[in-house]
Formats: C-alpha cells, sequence, structure tokens
C-alpha cells in the first residue's frame, strides 16, 4: 500500500469559529471571498450526508482546473473533509480536511490538511512537487479567510447581491445560445463596445470586454465564465473596475410551459477606497444604489436582445 503524506496549515483567525466554518462550508461564498475560486455545486447528496460536489478555480491567467470531490460537514467539530474522485496523476488520493477549532474568546485555528497517496509509476520527485504545490496555494486560501472572517461587520454591508427575472417567449436553447456566444455581442448588445474571447477547453471562457455604464462611464474588465449548457452561465470578474473588490454571477435560464424565465444573477463587493469617484461624500449605501441600478440596466438590456433573438427565432420557425 502507498505511503500516506500529510501537508499541514494552520492560521489563527480573530474571528469566532462559528463564522470561520460557515464560511468555508458555504460552496456560494467561496468565488466572492476567494480569488482562485470560479464555481462550485453540489451535483447529488446521498443518504448519509455526504455530498458530491464539482469545483472550478483558476490555475493561472487563463486556464480553469475541475474537480469533484465527496464532501462531508460535520458542524459540531468544526471539520470538513473533502475527498478528491480519480485525482490527476501522480495521486492515488487525496483527502483536504479543514478544522476550525476556538482558541479563546472570538479567536479560531484553522487548520488545512492534505493526506494524499501516490501511485505506483509516480516520478521520485512527486511528494516535493505536490507539497511545493500546496505550500503556494493553501496559505492564500487561509489568509483570504482571515481577511474575510475578521473583517465580517465591514465586509457584509459591502456585498450587494440580487437577481433579475425576464421573460422571453421563445426556445430555451436559443436564449442559451445568445448568452454563450459572448464573441458576438459588440454586434449585438449595445453597451458592450469591444469583446475578445478564447475558448480553449470547451464550456470555459475567457474575454476582456469594453462596456459603458448608462451614466456614460467606460469599463474595461476580464472575467472567466463556465458554461453550463442547457440552462445555466457562471461568471467571475477577474480584472475589475475600479469602484469592485470581487463581482461574480450568473444567467440561469428557466423553462415554463409559455416560453422562458431568464435570470440575471449579480454578486458585487464595494472597494472603501474608490467611493470617491462616485463623487465626495459618497457612502456605501450610494455605492449600493448606484450598483443596483447600472447593473441591472446593462444586463436587462442584454436580457432584451436575447429575448429579441429568441423570439424572432421562434415567429421565424412557426412561419
Amino acid at each position: 500500500m502507498s505511503r500516506t503524506h500529510l501537508v499541514r496549515h494552520t492560521v489563527t483567525v480573530k474571528a469566532p469559529a462559528e463564522r470561520c466554518y460557515a464560511l468555508v462550508a458555504d460552496l456560494d461564498a467561496w468565488p466572492q471571498h476567494f480569488g482562485p475560486a470560479v464555481h462550485a455545486e453540489v451535483l447529488r447528496r446521498d443518504e448519509d450526508g455526504a455530498e458530491l460536489v464539482r469545483r472550478w478555480a483558476l490555475t493561472g491567467d487563463d486556464t480553469v482546473h475541475v474537480w469533484d470531490a465527496w464532501r462531508r460537514l460535520a458542524p459540531d467539530a468544526g471539520r470538513i473533509t473533502l475527498d478528491q474522485v480519480e485525482p490527476g496523476a501522480p495521486l492515488a488520493s487525496m483527502r483536504a480536511t479543514w478544522t476550525c477549532s476556538s482558541a479563546g474568546a472570538s479567536t479560531t485555528e484553522v487548520v488545512v490538511s492534505h493526506e494524499f497517496t501516490l501511485r505506483d509509476d509516480a516520478p521520485d520527485d512527486a511528494v516535493r512537487t505536490l507539497t511545493e504545490e500546496l505550500d503556494g496555494r493553501t496559505p492564500g486560501q487561509l489568509a483570504s479567510l482571515r481577511e474575510t472572517a475578521e473583517t465580517w461587520e465591514d465586509l457584509e454591508p459591502r456585498v450587494i447581491s440580487f437577481e433579475d427575472p425576464l421573460f422571453i417567449g421563445g426556445r430555451l436553447e436559443d436564449v442559451y445560445e445568445f448568452l454563450y456566444a459572448a464573441g458576438k455581442w459588440p454586434e449585438r448588445v449595445p453597451h458592450v463596445t469591444g469583446l475578445k474571447l478564447t475558448e480553449d477547453v470547451p464550456g470555459i471562457q475567457f474575454f476582456d470586454m469594453h462596456t459603458h455604464t448608462p451614466d456614460g462611464r467606460e469599463h474595461t474588465t476580464r472575467s472567466v465564465r463556465i458554461c453550463l449548457p442547457p440552462n445555466k452561465i457562471v461568471y467571475k470578474q477577474i480584472a475589475l473596475p475600479a469602484l469592485l473588490d470581487a463581482h461574480t454571477g450568473h444567467w440561469v435560464f428557466v423553462q415554463t410551459p409559455e416560453g422562458v424565465v431568464a435570470h440575471a444573477r449579480h454578486t458585487a463587493t464595494i472597494k472603501p477606497s474608490a467611493l470617491p469617484l462616485l463623487g465626495e461624500g459618497t457612502t456605501v449605501a450610494d455605492a449600493r444604489k448606484y450598483l443596483r441600478r447600472v447593473l441591472s440596466t446593462n444586463s436587462l438590456q442584454t436580457l432584451r436582445h436575447a429575448q429579441r433573438f429568441a423570439e424572432e427565432r421562434s415567429r421565424a420557425g412557426a412561419a
């Protein structure tokens, strides 16, 4: 049997253990608060409570790693365990365990342990290489967790999240096609003035987009999108406009007997130091109102053009 190797990383967080555990357990929160995380979702749940989760994470400026793991939550013990499904060579197995233990009044010790075994044909330097990869990645995750947990009272009001629906009297596949083909948006969506898209791996898109807001402000952003046909596209901005510390969202399409309800979701984190960009004396509350207006306007405008595209196709098909 292959030897089990152990790599541990620890951080002390000046926040309650319950908060640290909740942040680690919340799959939806990872893309917003942890830089490399792009998307995560539960594929299925077993009767014993284990969850098969799939995660997408940035591994460079233009690459995304995708993996599945069985996740087991033990909130009473402050422990979360993830066992990778079919880890790539040279790994035979990989288990990650997050443990959040109270270390005093409003102080938590968070430990991340990685236990792994290697395949028989693993190269001689595999343990060193894998340890270096974990040493390069895990401390950043722990630093993000510490910053998020310790500044939560300040951070929570700066995070705005909302969803706008629009009914489209067309076919779901046509609505999906319009949102998927982002490379054509400069021709189809007025507020998009330029867009360069690459899709080296099917369903994983990177693009640099130039847009203008309803008040005339221009922005250049870079995003990664995970396209999940036939009814979901999720995205994360990885080069942000000046006002934001983070911006994630999705397009979700729900089939109904009459047509499709398309949902545009945004979750944005306001950057406090950038508030003066909106005018002297601008508050977080002011910035929330501004973002709600401009993000809704742009995404609903995109959906209305998708609506026109899908409904014209539907009428042409019925003719």
